[in-house]
């Protein structure tokens, strides 16, 4: 597992050890005659080792926000520092490269290649990486027996349940050791038991040092976290520490078995 993640975890938290830093950052869009105030100030610290969860409903701008956190868009105004990199004023081909090195993503449709294996699937990113091949399928590996799908690598993604699906999506957005894993959503698609088991996941790799944000709109998932971000009008509403949040492993005890 330290292979895949920060081995430093539970350190005292510093200003220096903010993985995510932003500062009074504004996004609006130009809409023809109309200008849409996505985020409206927001400032906000995530650090290394976080389990952080973003609510809100929609046009709150939670999915703005996430969009920035990824690197896809960047703010009207104000500073993001991501990993103490100032990325707010990047190009797209910096953004790219960056994207690639320093974060993971999870969407909630998956996203799998339909006519590649699932190992194949969990490669992809490290082509960019600049490794010889026995380096990156050594990887893929690696990942996909982290979670739970070493006996699934040659598998198509038609041959594999939801549950597994994402599990190969959670491989791939952890093949290239990043900084941070973003999650869109990640059960949307997926049952009650089988939501559980990749928040399971989620919260194993956190308590491991990775530093994990998701985004939902349910809050028994939120409940998941460690910390809950509210977005409400495009400004944060709440912020705050979940007290006895539930382990994943032991809700799945009590819950009946669904067949993968």
């Amino acid at each position: 597992m330290s292979t895949l993640t920060q081995p430093e975890l539970r350190r005292p938290v510093e200003a220096a050890d903010a993985v995510i830093r932003v500062l009074d950052v504004h996004k609006e869009y130009d809409l023809g005659e109309t200008k849409v105030h996505a985020l409206r100030g927001i400032d906000v610290e995530i650090h290394r080792g976080e389990f952080v969860a973003i609510m809100g409903a929609s046009g709150s701008g939670k999915s703005t926000f996430m969009n920035l956190l990824g690197c896809l868009d960047k703010p009207s105004s104000g500073e993001y520092f991501l990993d103490g990199v100032d990325v707010s004023t990047m190009t797209k081909p910096e953004l790219a490269a960056i994207r690639n090195r320093k974060i993971g993503f999870v969407f909630q449709g998956f996203n799998l290649l339909a006519r590649t294996t699932a190992l194949e699937n969990v490669e992809l990113p490290t082509l960019y990486a600049r490794l010889a091949r026995d380096q990156r399928l050594e990887r893929a590996r690696e990942a996909l027996e982290l979670v739970g799908l070493g006996q699934r690598m040659d598998h198509f993604p038609s041959q594999l349940s939801g549950g597994q699906q994402q599990r190969v999506a959670i491989a791939r957005a952890l093949v290239n050791k990043p900084s941070l894993l973003l999650a869109d959503e990640p059960t949307g698609n997926l049952d009650s038991r089988t939501s559980i088991e990749i928040m399971q996941i989620f919260q194993e790799l956190n308590d491991k040092g990775l530093t994990v944000v998701l985004v939902t709109h349910e809050n028994d998932i939120a409940q998941f976290a460690r910390r809950v971000i509210v977005f409400r009008d495009g400004k944060i509403k709440r912020d705050y520490q979940v007290e006895n949040r539930p382990l994943a492993a032991n809700v799945l005890q009590t819950m009946p078995v669904i067949e993968d």
